[in-house]
């Protein structure tokens, strides 16, 4: 039983075929495109405005030459937004709670903006490493340091990404086992664990959402040093 739990974890494959390709193709085939007409639908329309929003929240505080990321930025968060909510569904496979998948976006995005301070600032991307005014015999110290919290940074990305996820499932699938158990024995009490369950749905939600931000909005930071 206690193993069955980490069951939805596991990739699915049919017929020899992954399914994670096709988790991670249908986010995009269900945005709707846009079009040539003077005035879309409220569907599009909303799109329109999140993009605007999301796009000058997080390069506002950038500087000019970081401007050129934004849209591989907003692309990304939809990504992991939209395979995050459809991760919640009955019947479905979240590709995002693969820490192989989460570090393969969070390492090359990372290592982008390292590549990116190393040609066009070298100087203040060494500097990163040891703070201003540090007393010469903590100065090998502190920049091992760094150092080691520097390459850490992408797995925690996608560490952080894949914990909340499975967590979050993990807790949504035990609720809903004990829900179950308890319907024909105390209904009353799974009356009230399948309150409880809304609520963890909700909170799940909302969590997919969050941690898709958090990790374009960590980039973001990660950029801003570097440009």
């Amino acid at each position: 039983m206690n193993l069955s739990f980490f069951d939805q974890f596991l990739s699915p494959v049919m017929l020899g075929i992954p399914l994670i390709m096709m988790a991670m193709i249908l986010p995009w085939l269900l945005l709707p495109s846009p079009t040539n007409k003077w005035l879309n639908n409220r569907l599009s329309t909303l799109q329109i405005w999140f993009t605007q929003k999301f796009t000058k929240q997080l390069m506002s505080p950038i500087s000019t030459g970081g401007h050129k990321w934004a849209t591989i930025f907003l692309s990304l968060m939809v990504f992991l937004m939209m395979t995050n909510l459809l991760g919640l569904l009955p019947y479905t496979f979240t590709p995002t709670t693969q820490l192989s998948l989460n570090l393969g976006l969070a390492v090359p995005f990372w290592l982008a903006t390292i590549l990116i301070g190393l040609r066009n600032q070298p100087t203040a991307a060494f500097g990163h490493l040891l703070p201003e005014g540090t007393p010469a015999l903590l100065i090998p110290i502190l920049i091992i340091i760094e150092t080691i919290s520097l390459f850490i940074r992408p797995l925690a990305l996608g560490v952080r990404l894949t914990a909340n996820l499975t967590a979050g499932h993990l807790l949504i699938q035990l609720i809903a086992t004990a829900t179950l158990i308890l319907l024909p024995l105390m209904p009353v009490v799974s009356i009230l664990t399948m309150m409880t369950l809304f609520l963890l749905t909700l909170l799940e939600i909302a969590v997919a959402m969050i941690q898709a931000y958090v990790f374009v909005l960590l980039l973001s930071l990660y950029l801003q040093e570097n440009v």
